[in-house]
C-alpha cells in the first residue's frame, strides 16, 4: 500500500507542474484577492479533479472515445475559456484615496463554483484523467478482480497532493504581493485574461478546423 500511496503522490506532483489555465486563474486570484480566496478556488479545482476520476473509474472513456463527444466537449471547453478571459481582462477595479485597490469581493462559494467549471472546461484534464484512470486500474487489476481499495489509496495520493501543491502556489502569490505595484496588478489580470482567451481559442480551432 506504500507503494501505492507513493506512486500516486508522484503522479500528484506531475499534474501539479503542469500549466494551465487553472494555474494562472490561481495566482491571479491569490493575488489581487488574498489567500482565502485563492483556496476556495483550489477547492473548486479538487471537487472538479475528484469528479473526473469518478466518471473516468465509471467509463467515460467510452464516451469521449467519440470523435463528436470531443467536438462538443473541445468546443464546450473553447467558449467557456474565452468567457472566463473576456470576465478576467474586463472586470472593473476602484481605486481608493490612498492609491489601493479596491476589489468587490465575491462570495466563497462563487470561487469554488469558479474553480469547478475552469478545471472542467479544459478538455486535457478530462483526457488526463481518463487516460490515468485507465492505466492504474489496469495494473492493480488482479484474478480476483480490480483492487478498488489500491485504486482508491492511488488517487486519494494524487488528488491530495495536486491540491497541497495548488494551496503552495496561492500562499506564493499572496506573498509577492507586497513586491507589486497597483499598475502590475492591473497587467496581470489583463495578461491572465488574454492567457485564457488563447487557451479558449486554441482548443476551438482543434475541435473546430484541426483535423
Amino acid at each position: 500500500m506504500l507503494q501505492t500511496l507513493l506512486k500516486g503522490f508522484i503522479l500528484g506532483l506531475t499534474l501539479a507542474v503542469l500549466i494551465g489555465p487553472a494555474f494562472f486563474t490561481l495566482v491571479q486570484t491569490s493575488i489581487h484577492r488574498g489567500f482565502k480566496s485563492g483556496m476556495f478556488l483550489a477547492i473548486g479545482i479538487f471537487i472538479s479533479d475528484l469528479t473526473l476520476v469518478f466518471l473516468s473509474y465509471l467509463g467515460a472513456s467510452q464516451i469521449l472515445n467519440a470523435p463528436q463527444n470531443q467536438k462538443i466537449v473541445g468546443i464546450s471547453g473553447g467558449l467557456m475559456l474565452i468567457l472566463f478571459g473576456i470576465y478576467t481582462f474586463r472586470h472593473k477595479m476602484h481605486i481608493t484615496d490612498n492609491g489601493g485597490i479596491e476589489l468587490k469581493k465575491p462570495g466563497n462559494f462563487t470561487y469554488i463554483l469558479k474553480g469547478f467549471f475552469l478545471n472542467l472546461a479544459n478538455p486535457s484534464v478530462w483526457i488526463y484523467w481518463v487516460f490515468w484512470v485507465g492505466v492504474i486500474t489496469a495494473q492493480l487489476s488482479t484474478a480476483d478482480g480490480i483492487a478498488i481499495e489500491k485504486v482508491f489509496a492511488f488517487f486519494a495520493a494524487t488528488l491530495l497532493t495536486v491540491f497541497a501543491t495548488d494551496l503552495l502556489k496561492c500562499f506564493i502569490a499572496f506573498r509577492i504581493k507586497i513586491y507589486m505595484n497597483d499598475k502590475v496588478l492591473k497587467l496581470i489580470n489583463h495578461i491572465v485574461g488574454i492567457l485564457l482567451g488563447i487557451f479558449g481559442l486554441y482548443l476551438l480551432y482543434h475541435a473546430l478546423i484541426h483535423k
